[in-house]
């Protein structure tokens, strides 16, 4: 039933999805459009996977103040102010500086810590046990859109382009940050979260150092540390699927006579795993809500390691670092990397949804610091993977990325069964007290 609660998550999902129409779509391009840069303007020195690196690491660090601000400011306000970094951001290739890219970069990435840990707490806000896996794969569906819209415009746009000239540059982001503004003007207007009788919900306002401490205890907590190796396997996953697979499509030569251009459409196909993914986990919530989250999670396990596989037989080990035309231990087919992309985004809605409801159901009462802690861990992930892309080649990668959701995989469905055997002490502890009375 669509009351209240659930069109605000909707709303929330649709300003996200325009706020990230323009900036995953930057992520998707950003070491091509650089890349690209340099070779006209030898004064500059920037470098996509660097910049993404800072990105990653300022939002881990703000992750820690990021519970403080939301206590103060509530969740709407700071998801706006947290929006506004993303439009300065992307506003910055119009002005292509060095300094400027790791400036706006550094920005980003605290905004989007203030961004991220709010709309965690505004979700877990807006629903319940019963409705936080549902609402996490209606807002992941409708937030995975916008890896549709903005891909698809470059991929327009470059067609037929083996190097982005400053044209082309300029057009892409100035209509991505018009985009990008309409989705500020959205969050600007998100209403109040209210609780299940309709009302609406006054946020908890606590100070900074409560906040800190507060996160400090819940890192310690049993679950939080199993999931925590989750939350790493979801930031290196970012990086691959975001700013090292399409751009290492890009770099394989062989693939295709106009390999810049699949680019875009690798992007659009890992948006529409995405939106498949949650679609399927959204409608289907009160269906598997019984078996759990752990079945959901396997299934996005299946999927990593047969793509894992499939990218091997299929890329160059040069491709994440520069273009080449070395041969892969099969002919390089294009329709095969795009289909690769659409599993990776398929899989990743596996995990990120699960994740998702997971902490606001455990954490439900402590959402802004525990969203906070899986923010920081990812984004602590992401920057190390992107330091490391620069340097290491696709098969090192695929085999960090194989270990990874192994031990990813194996933590949370521990997690979930220390949680399901604790609710069921609790509701025999509770049932034993009736009966004494």
């Amino acid at each position: 039933m669509l009351n209240r609660r659930t069109w605000n998550v909707i709303h929330l999902g649709i300003g996200f999805m325009f706020v990230f129409t323009a900036f995953q779509t930057f992520g998707n391009m950003e070491k091509t459009i650089l890349d690209s840069i340099q070779k006209e303007d030898s004064s500059f020195k920037g470098d996509g996977y660097t910049s993404l690196a800072v990105i990653y690491a300022m939002l881990a660090l703000g992750n820690w103040v990021a519970p403080s601000i939301i206590g103060s400011l509530g969740p709407r306000l700071s998801m706006v102010i947290g929006s506004i970094t993303y439009l300065i951001f992307i506003a910055s290739f119009l002005y292509p500086k060095t300094w400027l890219l790791y400036g706006a970069s550094a920005l980003v990435g605290l905004g989007a810590s203030i961004i991220w840990t709010g709309q965690g707490n505004y979700l877990t806000l807006n629903s319940n046990d019963a409705t936080m896996a549902r609402n996490a794969g209606i807002f992941w569906a409708l937030f995975q859109s916008s890896m549709l819209y903005g891909n698809f415009f470059v991929f327009m746009a470059f067609e037929g382009k083996t190097h982005i000239d400053d044209g082309t540059k300029n057009l892409v982001t100035g209509v991505l940050t018009a985009v990008c503004g309409a989705g500020v003007v959205l969050l600007l207007f998100l209403r109040p979260s209210v609780g299940v009788d309709g009302q609406a919900v006054v946020h908890r306002v606590i100070g900074p150092v409560e906040a800190f401490v507060e996160a400090i205890k819940m890192l310690a907590k049993k679950e939080m540390i199993l999931l925590s190796f989750t939350f790493t396997f979801t930031g290196i996953v970012q990086t691959f699927n975001t700013g090292v697979y399409s751009p290492s499509i890009a770099s394989t030569l062989e693939i295709s006579d106009d390999p810049k251009r699949l680019m875009g459409l690798s992007g659009l196909f890992l948006g529409v795993g995405e939106i498949v993914g949650g679609v399927v986990f959204g409608l289907l919530s009160s269906k598997t809500v019984r078996w759990g989250w752990s079945p959901i999670v396997l299934l996005g396990f299946v999927v990593s390691v047969a793509t894992y596989f499939c990218i091997f037989l299929n890329l160059p080990n040069e491709s994440p670092i520069k273009d080449t035309r070395d041969a892969a231990f099969i002919t390089s087919n294009a329709g095969l990397a795009i289909l690769c992309s659409g599993l990776l985004g398929f899989a990743d809605s596996c995990f990120n949804t699960q994740v998702y409801a997971a902490i606001g159901t455990v954490f439900s009462d402590r959402s802004a610091p525990a969203f906070a802690i899986f923010k920081f861990i990812q984004s602590l992930a992401a920057a190390i993977a992107f330091v490391y892309s620069k340097y290491v080649g696709l098969y090192a990668q695929l085999g960090i990325l194989l270990a990874w959701v192994v031990i990813g995989t194996a933590t949370f469905c521990i997690t979930e069964i220390m949680v399901r055997r604790r609710l069921v002490a609790d509701d025999s502890s509770q049932t034993e007290s009736e009966e004494s009375k």
